[in-house]
């Protein structure tokens, strides 16, 4: 199956990324550890009792086998061509995946799951989901598992050296603060402060990264908010983005950003790279031809 220009875009991006940071290692593959929401959910909510599922058609439909697989996705998703790039034998399994197991491991986890944010509240409309609190959770168990695998050093030197991408905050705004008019998180903060609040908690998620032994750390941004297409049928007339979705994102990116800086700055090593999904993303709404997309 062909890879459209606007998948060759964003994996040519993520490659670059990967190749900057693992600059001077000789090895061909190495582990590969996902977590965050929907974006990267490689069907981890098909095992859980949740309204947050992609398991039936549209998703799926440009997938190899053309049938759905818990990817919110008409095909690969980003996981899916980072692990290529990696030269891994295939894409790493959701963690609740009965597959999981043996030699597997070795390959990596994926422990995302649709619905999720920065924050415990924010899905709690979509019930049984895996919060990054439990993600986290699972990926301490997970690194008992493969040290009966391959022995305690081993398997430290594994998770050391793979490669982790963590997406995080678009559910934060539409699904949390931004959910219903007058929500509970609206209430008690003001857009701004609200943003400074989640960059904080985001914080603290990646220095837990770093204590689980995380050293190669890919941290996406949101995209704009504003322009996804169930926001703008709800929030614009004209079918417009929806501003001030667009205004948070403006918002959490940058300081996103600054945050990352500061933290790799009291590591004293780049730990941790922002990728910019949201100027990524801007570029296909305004300029799809460019990416072979026609209205």
């Amino acid at each position: 199956m062909g890879m459209s220009p606007v998948v060759s875009a964003v994996i040519a991006l993520v490659v670059v990324v990967i190749c900057g940071n693992l600059a001077g290692e000789s090895e061909a593959a190495r582990a590969f550890f996902v977590f965050g929401d929907s974006l990267v959910d490689n069907g981890n909510n098909n095992f859980l009792a949740t309204t947050a599922r992609a398991d039936a058609p549209p998703y799926g439909i440009d997938y190899p086998t053309h049938r759905a697989t818990g990817r919110f996705s008409n095909g690969l998703n980003i996981p899916d061509l980072i692990s290529e790039a990696l030269g891994a034998s295939e894409a790493t399994l959701p963690y609740l995946s009965p597959a999981l197991n043996g030699e597997r491991l070795l390959v990596g986890a994926n422990f995302a799951s649709a619905g999720i944010g920065i924050l415990n509240d924010t899905g709690i409309q979509f019930l049984n989901i895996i919060r990054i609190s439990r993600q986290m959770q699972y990926f301490q168990q997970y690194q008992q598992r493969v040290a009966g695998l391959i022995g305690p050093v081993q398997a430290q030197r594994l998770v050391n050296d793979a490669l982790v991408l963590i997406t995080l905050g678009g559910n934060d705004f539409v699904n949390n603060y931004y959910l219903v008019p007058f929500s509970a998180r609206s209430r008690q903060f003001a857009l701004p402060d609200y943003v400074v609040y989640l960059i904080s908690e985001y914080r603290k998620i990646l220095a837990r990264l770093y204590e689980l032994g995380a050293r190669r750390v890919l941290v996406t941004g949101t995209g704009p908010l504003g322009c996804v297409p169930a926001e703008r049928a709800m929030r614009s007339r004209n079918g417009e983005c929806a501003v001030e979705l667009q205004r948070a994102a403006g918002l959490f990116n940058p300081q996103m950003i600054d945050m990352i800086s500061s933290l790799n700055a009291e590591i004293g090593s780049p730990v941790f790279i922002a990728a910019n999904a949201h100027e990524m993303n801007m570029d296909f709404v305004t300029n799809p031809q460019a990416y072979g997309m026609i209205r």
